[in-house]
């Protein structure tokens, strides 16, 4: 493709013709592992092609106005950027003494996404991260080509701490900007009933919290 490439007139349009190569390449892919899923599965459920056996899975419990909604459980793909996994699934554990232990989803936006991660403000404006300080924008390799996907939320370049959002479609536009770095493995329908609870705004019409998290157990 780079040959094509050079045929543009500024590197800012050889750039963008790269970027949209490959953003279509990995949807292809997508829609392939798809087809190769078990027979009922959805898009949401196929494994993506990152996807290992040997990446921790963790869970986030919620509830909305202290009902139960059930369980997320989600793969960290440690194997592509390891630092932003470890902040996640450490911040589940709470083993630094911190995490996302009762706080909430605080902004949900129909067929966009849900966020939350601020266990310091509970409102959008905070976090924090195992490393004490913002830290660095790791790969943008992992697309959000789908929804289901986690990524992180930020103020900018290499401002990472502890919010994070996930995808409830494909959000192309968000691709090289945010840090994609899971992907739901079961309770996209837990994911799809805080949807039904956001609004174009951004707020929620009940509290979602999250009541409990941790990593979940391989198998012996």
């Amino acid at each position: 493709m780079e040959q094509f490439a050079c045929r543009f007139k500024t590197p800012e349009q050889a750039r963008i013709f790269l970027v949209t190569v490959h953003d279509c390449q990995e949807r292809l892919k997508t829609q392939c592992q798809a087809a190769d899923a078990p027979p009922g599965a959805t898009t949401e459920d196929a494994p993506l092609e990152v996807s290992s056996e040997t990446n921790p899975t963790v869970f986030l419990d919620v509830a909305a106005d202290d009902e139960p909604l059930g369980r997320i459980s989600i793969e960290l793909f440690a194997n592509v950027v390891p630092r932003t996994a470890e902040n996640f699934r450490a911040l589940c554990t709470h083993e630094h003494g911190f995490g996302y232990r009762n706080s909430t989803i605080h902004r949900v936006i129909p067929g966009f996404m849900c966020q939350g991660g601020d266990f310091t403000n509970h409102n959008g404006t905070g976090g924090r991260s195992i490393y004490e300080k913002p830290f660095e924008d790791e790969s943008f390799k992992i697309l959000h080509s789908r929804a289901g996907i986690l990524s992180m939320a930020n103020s900018g370049r290499n401002t990472n701490t502890s919010q994070f959002f996930i995808t409830l479609r494909a959000t192309s536009h968000l691709d090289h900007k945010h840090v994609a770095f899971g992907a739901v493995r079961s309770g996209m329908s837990i994911v799809r009933a805080m949807e039904e609870l956001g609004s174009q705004s951004g707020n929620t019409t009940k509290k979602i919290v999250v009541t409990d998290s941790g990593e979940v157990a391989r198998d012996p």
